[in-house]
């Protein structure tokens, strides 16, 4: 247990600050006028359009920092301040979401295998909490139950991981076309790459302890829990 807490510490602390500096860019750069004067709606179109993308809807999302690309319906959806909002974040994370649009015009391996795996670990993510705390409670009666609760971790670690390439990716995208496009100019580009770098640094953390969590339980099922 000692053990545990300990590794979830050096996890959670990591995590928080990033988090914490993620939100703090984002407020600052949402503060942040656009000169171009674009809401992120426009952006969106705009990019879509200039990569001959006119299949893909944009609506507003609920909730705060809830943007997406869902590719199973071709949508994207901007949250209420970043569709509407005419500034550099707005820019910025609305141009990121179409990135992972153009991702799927092109058939971007990434984000196909990420695809491919979201039916798995969203089973896996509804039964994972219980087959682990039953596997542990049962290791020296039913040690599979934990082997199980590993493999289906493991998943959910694996889809982290693809993740990661999908997300810089789309910021690169992202970022590109902001400049090729001239919607952004000199110092709103700095703040564009600035704030999707601690975007991106959210999921690197996620992954990493997602990794590390994994390693625990592949420790526990080892018998060499400390």
């Amino acid at each position: 247990m000692i053990s545990y807490i300990i590794l979830m510490i050096i996890v959670l602390i990591p995590s928080w600050i990033v988090s914490s500096r993620f939100k703090s860019k984002i407020k600052k750069y949402t503060n942040m006028p656009l000169m171009q004067g674009m809401s992120g709606k426009e952006v969106a179109e705009k990019m879509l359009s200039d990569h001959g993308i006119y299949d893909v809807g944009i609506k507003v999302a609920n909730g705060i920092l809830s943007d997406h690309y869902n590719p199973q319906t071709k949508s994207i959806g901007l949250s209420q301040q970043i569709f509407n909002g005419r500034s550099v974040a707005s820019a910025a994370i609305a141009a990121h979401e179409c990135g992972h649009a153009v991702q799927h015009a092109k058939a971007y391996s990434f984000l196909k295998f990420r695809s491919a795996l979201v039916p798995v670990v969203s089973f896996s993510s509804r039964i994972i909490t219980w087959v682990i705390l039953a596997g542990i409670l049962l290791i020296n009666i039913f040690p599979q139950l934990l082997l199980a609760g590993i493999v289906l971790f493991a998943l959910t670690t694996l889809f982290s991981f693809v993740t990661l390439p999908v997300e810089f990716d789309a910021s690169k995208r992202a970022v590109k076309w902001l400049e090729t496009a001239n919607i952004t100019a000199d110092n709103e580009q700095i703040a564009v790459k600035d704030g999707l770098k601690w975007a991106a640094m959210t999921y690197v953390v996620a992954a990493i302890g997602s990794l590390a969590t994994l390693v625990y339980y592949i420790m526990i099922f080892l018998g060499r829990r400390s």
